[in-house]
């Protein structure tokens, strides 16, 4: 069927044409590997439709480009589904279930669901020889949007970014049990003007983790449910040199998760974190809701070193709501170097237990603090 589609064919295609199934058994990969060629030859804007009322049986694939095409629109309305046993995994491509990588002008968008079926992949996340697979991933991709999907159980972090240019990613519906382990929402690294909004995210892990080489990153609109909130890092491990710079964050809320507003760094790293900028954050029994940590050191098994990723012109401004943990807010800075430039303004932090306080601990910490509950007295110049 694929042979008799022309590049100039009239869109849209449709993946069952190149013979997927869609009764969740059979591996309609193959599939939509030759839909995906079709699509990526045409000279025009190209529409590829995943049907609804079909589930789709997909092991790892690759949509690579450049393509011809100077628009490509995938319109998820039916499911999508990874293989339910790990040995029936295929080998994943850049250690990832779905790879973009080279495209420019690709939509993703739709109301289907796609389930990575993790379970049996948490259960050996402690091995080292369980290399649990990505959910999706963008790379080395310009001008991309993903918007509208639901999607549940991925065996390890969802969507990453990486090396890629002007990404907007909208109205996910991102769930993960809490106990799944290392189940990132999403994840950015070396990415700039990336746009997220409207999302609801709910994992085992971080909701949206900014790494190393991100730069005007805007966030907005995101729920939390649970998870490790929105973190910028871990950066500076094994003594690397990270950056990240203007991220800023507005309009979210959190609810039980294990950190709220984070930032998190190695001793010994080297780089920085500056121009970030957290405002009008609603926490709903929220543990640690502010949070900068240079000393982070998941298995307290960490070797004291002067070497610091530098932390400056950091803002949190008007976050309101309660805290689950006594310490509301924490800024825990390098000894050698110190954290400059950290303002802070119109918090009213409260416990989420009436018969408690909350306080504040910080160290070698410079920068304002006006209006905020509770006080932060150690912020001085």
């Amino acid at each position: 069927m694929a042979a008799l589609v022309s590049s100039m064919i009239p869109q849209p295609l449709n993946v069952v044409d190149f013979g997927a199934v869609g009764d969740g058994t059979i591996d309609d990969s193959k599939a939509f590997m030759n839909a995906w060629e079709a699509v990526c030859r045409a000279t025009q804007e190209t529409t590829l439709i995943i049907p609804a009322r079909k589930t789709f049986l997909l092991n790892p694939v690759k949509f690579l480009g450049p393509c011809k095409s100077p628009s490509i629109k995938i319109l998820v309305q039916g499911n999508i589904v990874a293989p339910s046993k790990m040995s029936d995994w295929t080998t994943p491509y850049m250690g990832s279930w779905i790879v973009f990588a080279r495209v420019n002008g690709l939509n993703v968008i739709g109301n289907g669901q796609i389930d990575g079926q993790g379970f049996e992949w948490w259960k050996c996340a402690m091995s080292s020889k369980c290399m649990r697979p990505m959910g999706m991933k963008i790379h080395t991709c310009n001008n991309i949007q993903i918007s509208g999907l639901k999607i549940f159980n991925s065996p390890a972090r969802f969507l990453s970014v990486s090396d890629s240019n002007h990404v907007t990613i909208s109205n996910l519906q991102i769930t993960n049990p809490e106990t799944s382990p290392n189940t990132d929402g999403m994840d950015l690294t070396h990415s700039t003007n990336i746009h997220i909004r409207d999302c609801q995210i709910s994992t085992g892990d971080d909701c949206i983790a900014i790494l190393s080489g991100c730069s005007y990153i805007f966030i907005s609109g995101v729920s939390c449910i649970q998870g490790h909130g929105i973190s910028i890092g871990s950066l500076g491990h094994n003594r690397q040199r990270d950056t990240v710079e203007e991220v800023h964050v507005r309009n979210c809320k959190f609810g039980s998760s294990l950190n709220g507003a984070h930032i998190k760094t190695w001793q010994g790293g080297s780089g920085f974190v500056r121009k970030v900028s957290f405002q009008d954050i609603t926490l709903l029994n929220t543990s640690n809701p502010i949070n900068i940590d240079q000393f982070y050191c998941p298995h307290n098994k960490c070797a004291n070193q002067t070497k610091a990723v530098k932390v400056s012109d950091i803002s949190f401004l008007r976050f309101s709501g309660t805290s689950f943990t006594e310490t509301a807010i924490n800024i825990a800075c390098s000894e050698s170097l110190g954290c400059f430039d950290i303002v802070m303004d119109q918090i009213n932090i409260i416990s989420s237990d009436a018969n408690k306080k909350v306080d504040s601990k910080c160290f070698n910490a410079h920068g304002r603090s006006t209006n905020t509950v509770p006080r932060v007295d150690c912020l001085s110049y």
